[in-house]
């Protein structure tokens, strides 16, 4: 208690001490002293000219100095001194209250424009943190892929050059997106986005500096670490160059992770083959977000039945369900989930089984092809190919 209020006073005393020492305090100080001998003079010798009493005197000073003319005709020499002087003071003053006026304006402009604002009113938008060569084709996908998603809800957390940036936000398709300079790790930067809020984020491998490809992944596992501390409802899709920092955000509960290099030498791998895998494989994974691999929720009803009832339900020639994803969603709320119905079961040794499962939980694990009489559990999505509908 006495270190606190030690504190706080030590704290007064450096506040006061910035305020006494700092000039500008002194110049206010100086001007108010000059108009408060300025207003006097006017009080006592310029009676003639209608200033009757302090109030006509104060009026006389205050629209001197906001609008730059005599209320009043100044008569005596001493009046027409000190009013001279009003209209000089009233110049400065205007000029210093405008100039800083527009300092702050500007300043503040300035800090938009390098991202170091903090965003104000948003909730559950979508955070994207990273930068590198190609950056507008990422955000055309993720605009093509999440058709729920404006860009007014996008938040671009990077350390690009401001030229970069501008390139990106001066084009009309991305307008409305928010940016935000800074190190995507650090948790000052991640609250001027407000990170507590969000819903969503995709960290892609960071090449805004020349990085070490450890640099790259380190930052990127540190990020998630850091977000879901802060956040641990928040869904994270992480990009990795090298798949030996996986377990790491496994261990972070990153809900996704996309080893980019893995599916580059495996896609190359596959071409090389001759069998048009690499065009299956493009034409699965589509731009268009009504064709190709399509990840959808399942009807409520379905939720306890069996794999073959819900593929009955495929009656389309252009969908074909392939498997299902199970355990969709925020990692955080699925192990929540599995452990409030693993604690239900009054058997205690089923319950240490049921929580032993519950720790081996895998979010989004796709099941492909499941055995028709596989029991459909919650939190599951279909996962089926859709073909282009036109001829």
């Amino acid at each position: 208690m006495k270190k606190d209020h030690k504190s706080r006073k030590q704290h007064f005393l450096k506040e006061l001490k910035y305020i006494f020492l700092n000039p500008f305090t002194w110049a206010w100080l100086l001007i108010a002293f000059i108009l408060v001998i300025i207003t006097a003079i006017n009080r006592f010798t310029e009676t003639d000219a209608g200033i009757l009493s302090w109030w006509d005197s104060i009026w006389f000073s205050l629209v001197t100095i906001a609008a730059g003319y005599y209320e009043y005709s100044p008569a005596t020499v001493p009046g027409r001194i000190a009013s001279f002087l009003l209209l000089i003071f009233g110049m400065l003053v205007l000029s210093a209250i405008t100039g800083r006026i527009a300092s702050y304006f500007l300043d503040i402009q300035l800090k938009k424009e390098k991202g170091l604002l903090r965003l104000k009113n948003m909730k559950g938008h979508f955070i994207i943190c990273g930068w590198r060569a190609g950056f507008d084709k990422i955000l055309d996908y993720v605009l093509v892929s999440n058709p729920d998603i404006t860009t007014d809800m996008i938040v671009l957390i990077n350390e690009a050059t401001g030229d970069q940036i501008d390139t990106i936000l001066s084009q009309n398709r991305f307008k409305g997106i928010h940016f935000v300079g800074g190190d995507f790790s650090d948790e000052a930067v991640l609250n001027r986005a407000q990170i507590e809020k969000a819903e969503r984020a995709l960290i892609i491998s960071d090449q805004s500096k020349k990085y070490s490809q450890l640099e790259i992944d380190s930052r990127t596992v540190l990020a998630v670490l850091t977000i879901k501390n802060i956040n641990p409802e928040i869904y994270i899709a992480a990009e990795l160059t090298d798949s030996k920092f996986q377990n790491h955000l496994h261990m972070a509960h990153c809900d996704e992770i996309i080893l980019t290099s893995d599916y580059e030498y495996s896609l190359l791998a596959t071409a090389s083959s001759g069998m048009g895998y690499s065009n299956v494989i493009s034409a699965l994974i589509s731009k268009d977000a009504d064709t190709g691999i399509i990840v959808d929720n399942i009807e409520p009803s379905f939720i306890g039945k069996t794999y073959k009832d819900l593929k009955n339900t495929f009656t389309d020639s252009k969908e074909v369900l392939v498997g299902l994803l199970l355990n969709t969603g925020n990692f955080h709320q699925r192990r929540k989930d599995a452990l409030r119905e693993a604690q239900k079961n009054p058997d205690i040794k089923k319950v240490i089984d049921e929580l032993k499962k519950v720790k081996s939980i895998k979010s989004n694990s796709p099941l492909l092809t499941p055995d028709d009489n596989f029991i459909i559990p919650p939190f599951t999505k279909a996962i089926f190919v859709r073909g282009n509908t036109e001829n």
